[in-house]
């Protein structure tokens, strides 16, 4: 324990130090000030790259170092939550990283396969005070022994299962087992399927995959950077210390409703809604709202010009429609295309009746008269409101909501009613995808920003000459004062003998000092170098296409168990979600050990989808409480028995889920003392009030789940599978069959 405790002390000094060294380093280069362009981006590069280590370095700072492995060559090896390196001549590595593949054997070695290993030690700390040890003897034939021998190497797992719950997801760096190590490490660059049932650890499974692919290829990633996906925000906020702990801090997490910039998702669609504009068809339909949006004149546009009167008819404007969108451009982006067949239609029109030879019907304009008539035109206003009326500039989220205020034509009229909405009624998640589509569809016509930088440009550029130019004044007169006195003043450089306007602009221009992640959350085409999505199974077909335009190289990791699938739009099939895009090409993982929920609430779980699934596997728990769980009815008080019931579930230490309806949430929450609730719920309250939709992914010490009858079966599976230690069930209504059979 004391040569263990004085190694500790040595990594840390050498964190205090890495980090003393390290912001020292960011604030000489922060405080360097204008320097050559290359400088600057030098400048840049360190400043980024010492950040990151700085925040690594702080985020690991409680939790450093957590096992070793002692090597039948005689060599050890310390494992930790990231790399360290000796401040010597040759660096040697003091702190092996858990990614490293010389500390694989940690993870996988067993008594039957040493992999080399004599020993392997777990190492428990409480900051930075090491607490106890757990060693497993991997050579049988080693007699030695350090007094910390742990018999059944489990005492390190169990412990973690069973302790209390903070809020928060905490890595599983210290007890990765090797069906998990065997994923987090796959190979495989395309799409990964990662399949589990409830407690099964797939979340931290695809958070440890993030940091290992954040190892393996770091140039490539951090550049582009790693999305991660979840169902709601409560979820994010649980799972959000996870990758700083490991010391990867630039990820990007996000549900879908965050994934269309300048847009958050706050309003809640119906269940038939969700599922009408999930649908895969809802891309055509977006099409076609698009297409009708390129109009006909009815029956004619008339344009007054240099006093005549010119017709735009439907036969003229459909030839420039059916040109336009010939071309096969975003709608935006071809209203140039459509611009032009306009003016020159409108030009022929003009020249036929001005320059018509009245004898052989020639005309008698040349190029320059020809150009001359399309200027004027391009100047008259009436031009342009008539080509706005044909081939309107249109933004996402003026063509979603015009949508879905008045979908008829475009629907059946159930699916119509079903998603007719006022104008003005905030998105809701299920919006985001057609926003997004919508987006595709119309490209964006960035000719007016880029005349407006052009501007800018010229301007600062402008400026820049006026500087020089009075640099260049100011030695003038200056050398004409001193060259009788001083004959080598002529040979002095100035500044508009080395740089011209152009590239002393430059040397003025802002820099972007945001993080890849900062940068893809404010840029609806972002190209993620990978993505991980967690609840797979509930995504719609449309807001698979959004992530699929995030993920051209199809470099994603998808998490799920289909069992849980209760949103209306989900796919559930991995088949299905994946054959539009990558076909068969693609790896499935399963996971079968339940860790998180003990044996006797996972049999009462698997009942539940049993009575409607007869030939439903779950996951095998590794541990059992010896405390089943209870059901009980309720006469009347409904929120009284609540508080009853939660006063006798709430942990000492840990956390209290009541699972409820959400019409149930106003009453209960008026009765349940420190309770937290609402869209975004504070995890790290003792209680907590949840719908079954906001459990999803989450975990607690203990369980109360409220009138279970009036949920899916999805639902009410993932509500009885939240708990660690103990589940209750209250109800005023009928039950469902498996719930009765059980009660």
């Amino acid at each position: 324990m004391r040569r263990e405790q004085e190694f500790i002390d040595g990594l840390y000094a050498r964190v205090d130090a890495l980090r003393g060294d390290t912001e020292a380093g960011v604030s000489d280069a922060l405080a360097q000030g204008d320097k050559p362009m290359q400088a600057r981006l030098e400048r840049d590069i360190l400043v980024a790259e010492r950040s990151g280590l700085l925040a690594a370095l702080n985020a690991v700072d409680g939790s450093l170092c957590f096992g070793r492995i002692d090597q039948t060559s005689g060599t050890s090896h310390h494992i930790g939550r990231i790399g360290l390196r000796a401040d010597d001549a040759e660096h040697t590595p003091v702190l092996i990283d858990w990614r490293a593949d010389v500390a694989r054997p940690f993870y996988l070695a067993t008594g039957h396969t040493p992999m080399g290993l004599r020993r392997r030690r777990h190492i428990a700390t409480d900051g930075r005070t090491v607490t106890s040890l757990h060693d497993e003897i991997l050579d049988l034939g080693d007699a030695t022994r350090t007094g910390h021998e742990d018999p059944s190497g489990d005492a390190v797992l169990l412990a973690a299962l069973n302790s209390a719950r903070t809020g928060r997801m905490n890595d599983i760096v210290q007890t990765i087992q090797a069906e998990q190590d065997e994923i987090i490490r796959h190979g495989h660059r395309g799409v990964l399927v990662v399949e589990g049932g409830p407690g099964t650890g797939k979340t931290a499974v695809a958070l440890h995959r993030a940091a290992y692919l954040l190892y393996e290829h770091r140039e490539l990633l951090a550049k582009r950077a790693v999305l991660i996906v979840g169902p709601n925000p409560a979820f994010l906020g649980y799972i959000g210390e996870v990758l700083p702990s490991l010391g990867e801090t630039g990820v990007l997490l996000a549900t879908v409703g965050e994934l269309f910039p300048g847009v958050r998702a706050t309003a809640t669609d119906t269940r038939e809604a969700a599922a009408v504009k999930g649908r895969a068809g809802m891309a055509d339909v977006l099409a076609e709202v698009v297409r009708d949006r390129q109009a006909l004149p009815d029956p004619v546009i008339t344009i007054e010009h240099d006093r005549e009167v010119l017709m735009l008819d439907d036969g003229l404007v459909r030839v420039a429609r059916e040109r336009t969108r010939a071309v096969g451009l975003p709608h935006n982006v071809a209203r140039e295309h459509f611009e032009g067949h306009i003016l020159n239609a409108l030009t022929d029109m003009v020249a036929e009746r001005i320059g018509t030879d009245p004898y052989d019907g020639s005309n008698l304009l040349d190029a320059s008269d020809i150009t001359q008539i399309r200027d004027e035109l391009a100047e008259n206003s009436e031009v342009w409101a008539a080509v706005d009326r044909l081939w309107p500039r249109l933004t996402p989220e003026r063509l979603v909501a015009d949508f879905l205020a008045d979908p008829a034509g475009h629907l059946p009229d159930e699916d119509a009613a079903a998603i007719r909405r006022p104008l003005t009624r905030a998105w809701t998640v299920a919006d985001v995808p057609l926003l997004d589509e919508a987006a595709e569809l119309l490209g964006e016509d960035d000719r007016t920003a880029r005349a407006r930088a052009e501007r800018e440009r010229a301007l600062q550029i402008a400026y820049a000459q006026g500087v020089l130019d009075v640099s260049f004044a100011s030695r003038t007169f200056e050398f004409e004062d001193k060259e009788d006195s001083d004959p080598d003043s002529s040979e002095v450089l100035s500044a508009h003998d080395i740089i011209d306007a152009e590239r002393f602009a430059e040397r003025h221009e802002e820099d972007d000092h945001r993080s890849a992640a900062e940068r893809a959350a404010a840029d609806r085409t972002w190209a993620f170098g990978h993505i991980i999505v967690d609840e797979a199974q509930e995504l719609s077909p449309m807001a698979w296409r959004l992530l699929m335009r995030r993920s051209p190289t199809r470099s994603m990791t998808l998490v799920g168990d289909p069992a849980q699938t209760a949103e209306a739009a989900g796919v559930g099939s991995w088949a299905d979600i994946l054959q539009p895009y990558v076909q068969d090409r693609w790896e499935h993982a399963r996971l079968a050990v339940n860790y998180r929920t003990p044996a006797e609430i996972m049999e009462l779980a698997a009942a539940v989808v049993r009575a409607e699934r007869p030939d439903f596997v779950p996951p095998s728990s590794v541990r059992s409480t010896g405390e089943r769980p209870w059901i009980r009815q309720v006469a009347d008080d409904l929120p009284g028995a609540v508080e009853r019931a939660a006063a006798e579930l709430t942990p000492k230490e840990g956390r209290l889920a009541v699972i409820a309806p959400r019409a149930l949430h106003r009453a209960l929450a008026a009765r349940l003392d420190g309770v937290t609730a609402g869209a975004e719920p504070d995890l790290t309250h003792t209680v907590v009030l949840l719908d079954p939709r906001q459990a999803k992914g989450l975990e607690f010490d203990s369980v109360l789940v409220v009138e279970p009858g009036e949920y899916g079966v999805s639902d009410l599976y993932v509500a009885l599978t939240r708990a660690t230690q103990r589940l209750g069930v209250l109800h005023t209504g009928s039950l469902p069959e498996a719930l009765r059979a059980a009660a």
